[in-house]
């Protein structure tokens, strides 16, 4: 067959691929079940994303929440729009600098995380017992590593 040359893949390419296909069928799988509970709530990913941030670290500018939940810009601010009208955060100018944003857990979103998040935490916990601790550090250890190692792959090109 011509061009079947092409497609044939190096061993190389060939375990890269497996495992990052492994890699994010584990990602999604872990993810919607961790998740599934969030509609209950009426939140997505991110905003739950943002009142858990805000919840463990405190009020924040809008780019480093971005930042904090891998989000762009642009996206964030409709994020915390949608947020804001549910009165889950407030949005308030800082004094020195008005262009200076910080986000903040209104009472309500406090009590909502508050409310939700330790049954989260469980649901992480129960998901994860797949693996035993030693596992957990190497994975953890492993993904800090391949996570980091993205910003180099790109500088080399």
């Amino acid at each position: 067959m011509r061009g079947t040359k092409e497609l044939e893949n190096t061993p190389a390419q060939t375990i890269a691929l497996a495992t990052f296909i492994k890699l994010m069928r584990a990602t999604e799988s872990v993810s919607a079940d961790v998740h599934r509970r969030l509609r209950d709530c009426s939140l997505s990913i991110s905003q739950f994303g943002i009142l858990e941030a805000l919840y463990h670290l405190g009020p924040m500018c809008q780019r480093d929440l971005a930042a904090k939940i891998l989000k762009s810009a642009g996206n964030i601010t409709m994020v915390i729009d949608n947020l804001e009208k549910r009165d889950l955060v407030s949005r308030d100018k800082d004094t020195g600098d008005r262009r200076y944003v910080v986000i903040s857990l209104t009472a309500r979103g406090k009590k909502l995380i508050a409310d939700i998040f330790p049954a989260h935490r469980e649901r992480i916990e129960e998901r994860m017992k797949a693996l035993n601790a030693r596992e957990l550090q190497t994975l953890g250890r492993l993904l800090k590593k391949l996570g980091r190692s993205g910003s180099k792959a790109l500088v080399r090109k």
